[in-house]
């Protein structure tokens, strides 16, 4: 069974204790979710994106970030929450674990939060959508300051497919 079909969650998944810590929080549209700062390797504003033909509209390209060509997703296209670049829209840099490697992606976002430190008994588990509605990549949901943010298990937002299309634009891009 493949991630995106809503495969078994990982022990750490299920312990609100391994999920609490430390997250960076993000905004798409009127929604605030959450990546663990361990994950974020850093900030930056939204730069030129050289485009890669025969990608999905989700993944804009790629960019040289110092010398080293990472993709870069906009994550509100690929959670299907299209909106309008802003003064504030920015990319993180994150680092994902692919298999047993790892590999920096660009994530453009409408801006950025706060550093915040959630505890254990602030998440919950995501509620069963149905079999129809996968959501392995959502490590919880946290419940702070009278709003919810949904927490994103990072290296679980790109399924298997999709990497394959991420490591195809990075190929194109280091051609160019």
């Amino acid at each position: 069974m493949s991630q995106a079909q809503g495969a078994p969650q990982s022990p750490a998944r299920n312990n609100p204790t391994e999920r609490a810590g430390k997250y960076l929080t993000f905004h798409l549209g009127q929604e605030e979710f959450g990546i663990e700062v361990l994950k974020v390797r850093e900030i930056m504003g939204v730069q030129e994106i050289t485009a890669v033909p025969q990608t999905p509209p989700w993944i804009k390209g790629v960019i040289n970030l110092r010398g080293k060509i990472i993709a870069v997703i906009d994550l509100r296209l690929k959670f299907g929450m299209p909106a309008p670049y802003t003064p504030r829209t920015c990319i993180i840099v994150v680092q994902l674990a692919d298999q047993g490697e790892q590999m920096l992606l660009g994530v453009i976002v409408d801006d950025v939060s706060e550093v915040v430190n959630i505890a254990a008994g602030e998440i919950e588990d995501v509620p069963a959508f149905g079999i129809s509605v996968p959501t392995p990549y959502i490590l919880g949901l946290a419940k702070q300051r009278e709003r919810v943010k949904i927490l994103l298990d990072i290296d679980q937002v790109l399924t298997a497919d999709d990497r394959e299309g991420v490591q195809a634009a990075l190929g194109a891009g280091e051609a160019q």
